[in-house]
């Protein structure tokens, strides 16, 4: 009965510190800094933070996708798109250039160090984390060209 009950109990404090958006700030491409509890935490808007690097074409095709529909959207859900990249200090100088071709409307925030990452175990990018009022309510690993417009469909139920 022991061991039930501590595996119900790491399961359940795993659980929970998932649910939370973790307190770090991080630098965008022009070096201001953003508290991501207190930055992103309008009531009710949904934050979709979206972890790419400039190495991974589906992530850019991802960001690109979204890009594409993100206004379709805006009438019928408040969010933002916040592009979280996950370059390292050898790769981190593309990420500008990058979005600036691209010409994405989207706050870019640099996890150099990747803290952001491993604080929310991610392993492999893309990865897509929605949070709203500071919980996370929606996690989307990977993508498939289409995902983007049920990650929205999504967002119109939670």
């Amino acid at each position: 009965m022991n061991k039930i009950t501590f595996a119900l109990l790491f399961v359940s404090l795993f659980a929970n510190a998932q649910q939370k958006l973790p307190d770090l700030t991080l630098k965008t491409t022009e070096s201001s800094e953003f508290n991501l509890t207190k930055d992103f935490s309008e009531k009710d808007k949904f934050y979709i933070l979206s972890f790419w690097a400039t190495w991974c074409a589906p992530c850019i095709n991802e960001l690109d996708a979204i890009s594409e529909i993100q206004d379709d959207y805006k009438s019928d859900l408040n969010f933002e798109v916040v592009a979280v990249s996950t370059d390292d200090s050898r790769t981190v100088k593309r990420v500008k250039p990058l979005v600036q071709g691209k010409g994405w409307n989207y706050k870019v925030l640099l996890d150099t160090n990747q803290d952001l990452k491993r604080n929310l175990t991610i392993v492999n990018i893309p990865y897509t984390v929605v949070v709203k009022n500071n919980q996370i309510v929606h996690i989307q690993n990977g993508y498939v060209p289409g995902s983007e417009s049920e990650l929205f469909e999504k967002l119109k139920t939670l």
